[in-house]
């Protein structure tokens, strides 16, 4: 099957690695499955927390479970550091689960992109901090004007 290119491609610059990280919020931010899923190579290799997975179809039935459990799921990600093929991000993520007890996950990611732009490897190292609801501070997807962490 081939994939059409999914700019920004590699090597990054500022710029554009900005943008690819701003595209990979937007698209987790709409809790779809298959979209995000289509953002890496078929083979892609992820380590996510303690779990290891490969491929598009891993990937896809994994995010499927993460957002049935992790509901009202908002999340920012910001550039950290770029060369390259290569991003690292920070993150943070607010939710909930099923008794209403609210969570805020961080950690930091690294990202490997093949030439056509796409994410052939992910890892991912996350905590989580229990919050009530007044601590949340995210309340969807970044609004326009939402600044960006330097």
């Amino acid at each position: 099957m081939y994939d059409a290119p999914r700019p920004p491609l590699p090597p990054f610059t500022e710029e554009t690695a900005r943008a690819k990280v701003q595209a990979a919020e937007d698209a987790w931010n709409t809790r779809d499955p298959h979209r995000v899923a289509q953002a890496y190579t078929p083979d892609s290799v992820w380590r996510n927390r303690d779990l290891f997975i490969n491929g598009r179809t891993e990937i896809e039935a994994f995010l499927a479970r993460k957002w049935e459990r992790e509901l009202d799921y908002a999340l920012r990600k910001d550039l950290w550091s770029f060369t390259g093929d290569r991003i690292a991000v920070r993150f943070r993520y607010e939710w909930h689960d099923a008794n209403g007890q609210w969570w805020r996950s961080h950690g930091n990611e690294l990202w490997e992109f093949d030439a056509s732009g796409l994410m052939r490897r992910r890892e991912a190292s996350i905590n989580d901090l229990a919050i009530t609801g007044a601590d949340r501070t995210l309340f969807g997807p970044r609004a326009a004007g939402e600044p960006y962490p330097g």
